[in-house]
């Protein structure tokens, strides 16, 4: 079987943008492929964050994958600064990166963008630490976004780069693109983020009656208008999506006809979603009730990973001299 590499940042709750463009992919690559996914919280630091609130933004994240599907008796699941060899190997991949590769890195420059006052050295580089998060373990396959394509294109050049300087020891990975649409937030300004203000999305543990008024204040047009706006037409998207392609259908035509009553389709939606994160969100609030054996779930991960990091980092410093 081969292996299979990705992960989340722990910045926030996981939301509906999360689940249907990566964890729904991530359970059902279970059936086929060896798999590691990790909480990358180093990546997290990379911008400003709360340090009291990490270990629970962590545990969280974890809660998450676990309810949403993930096994870890079929999935390694770990915290990324539990294995330190990735940023060791990080540090002697990014003396193989040039800084010309990392400037042209599309999310590197909406991040800078967005955070002003924080560009940091980690924002820069931690493509490279992306990389080596997914060499460590010689994955085979990353499953990402259309947005994350750029990232995995950069890592098979570092390890196409290190194998022809140094000798094979890395997989070009390949990327496994989610089909899942790119669901936009619900100001329907942008892709939808954790990061963003909390009445943007609509995380996996959001109450029905949160969900409900999310989705009532959603930002879509007046309905009538020539073109549809980007927001409504996410609306719609989405209720193909939890509703069904008959729903959405008739919303279709009725925005066509200029005829759409917004209010009554955001009805049908919110309960389509609270209808699809039932099952999810029962089995977080078992887990929720025994945090401790989520806790043993990741300490195993890092421990079962230990040996591969390791003997990638002993085959690494020997072909470049450093043994």
């Amino acid at each position: 079987m081969e292996k299979v590499f990705s992960a989340m940042q722990p910045t926030g709750r996981l939301h509906i943008g999360n689940y249907l463009g990566a964890l729904r992919q991530w359970v059902a690559l279970q059936k086929e492929y060896k798999c590691i996914f990790g909480i990358v919280d180093y990546h997290a630091i990379t911008v400003k964050f709360p340090p009291e609130r990490m270990k629970e933004r962590i545990l969280n994240t974890a809660i998450d994958y676990l309810a949403a599907g993930l096994n870890p008796k079929k999935s390694i699941i770990f915290v990324q600064s539990d294995r330190p060899e990735h940023t060791e190997l990080a540090w002697i991949l990014g003396c193989l990166t040039s800084i010309g590769a990392l400037q042209r890195m599309t999310q590197f420059k909406e991040k800078s963008e967005k955070y002003k006052s924080n560009v940091n050295a980690g924002l820069f580089t931690y493509p490279v630490l992306q990389a080596a998060d997914i060499l460590i373990y010689k994955a085979d396959a990353v499953p990402v976004g259309e947005d994350q394509v750029q990232h995995v294109e950069l890592t098979r050049d570092i390890a196409r780069k290190f194998n022809q300087k140094y000798g094979s020891i890395f997989p070009e990975p390949k990327a496994l693109v989610s089909e899942g649409a790119r669901i936009l937030g619900l100001d329907g300004k942008g892709k939808m983020s954790k990061s963003n203000a909390e009445h943007t999305y609509i995380s996996l543990s959001d109450t029905s009656e949160q969900i409900k008024e999310k989705i009532s204040g959603a930002t879509t047009d007046k309905g009538n208008e020539p073109k549809i706006s980007r927001g409504s037409r996410n609306l719609i998207g989405l209720l193909e999506i939890f509703a069904g392609e008959d729903a959405a259908k008739k919303y279709w035509r009725e925005r066509e006809k200029g005829t759409i009553k917004y209010a009554e389709m955001k009805e049908v939606l919110a309960e389509a979603i609270i209808k699809a994160l039932s099952p999810i969100q029962a089995k977080r609030t078992e887990l929720e009730r025994n945090p401790a054996e989520v806790k043993k779930i990741l300490e195993l991960g890092a421990s079962k990973l230990a040996k591969p990091a390791q003997q990638t980092i002993k085959e690494v410093k020997k072909v470049i001299g450093l043994t």
